[in-house]
């Protein structure tokens, strides 16, 4: 029995030895603008991160949605999906390979406007998607307006 196992695990760990990767599939993730609802001074609002596959085939990579915030503005958690990390003003949220052609994925990412912000600010952040499938970087990135009402 031993014998059997050790001669089905050759294959996977031969492979694993050269590197073996599947081909990256032919979509194109792009980033749709959501503009959060304006907040007050030291109040939260939430960025919805959309990000939509455009296909025409599923994407076959995992892929990061990375929300940039502007001076002033703090991630405030908890963050879905709960892959999602903060590093300073800036939110990365990790999503399985497996978006199929037309569907979307939302990345929700609260954030603190700072209490000493005045009423009536408009500042811009950014929300890009990385893939090491997607064949189209034009449409990767895109601003959203953060309000101080």
């Amino acid at each position: 029995m031993h014998r059997l196992l050790s001669l089905l695990a050759a294959p996977a760990l031969a492979l694993g030895a050269l590197g073996a990767t599947a081909a990256p599939s032919d979509s194109d993730l792009r980033v749709v603008r959501l503009d959060p609802d304006p907040v007050a001074p030291g109040g939260t609002t939430t960025v919805h991160a959309f990000v939509a596959n455009g296909g025409p085939e599923t994407a076959g990579s995992p892929f990061t949605v990375v929300v940039d915030l502007p001076p002033g503005f703090s991630p405030a958690g908890p963050y879905f999906p709960s892959s999602c990390t903060a590093s300073g003003r800036t939110v990365s949220c990790t999503f399985p390979a497996g978006l199929p052609p037309l569907r979307s994925a939302t990345a929700l990412v609260p954030v603190r406007a700072g209490a000493g912000l005045p009423h009536g600010l408009k500042t811009v952040g950014q929300v890009r998607v990385v893939s090491a499938d997607d064949r189209n970087p034009v449409n990767n990135r895109t601003p959203f307006t953060l309000t101080v009402s």
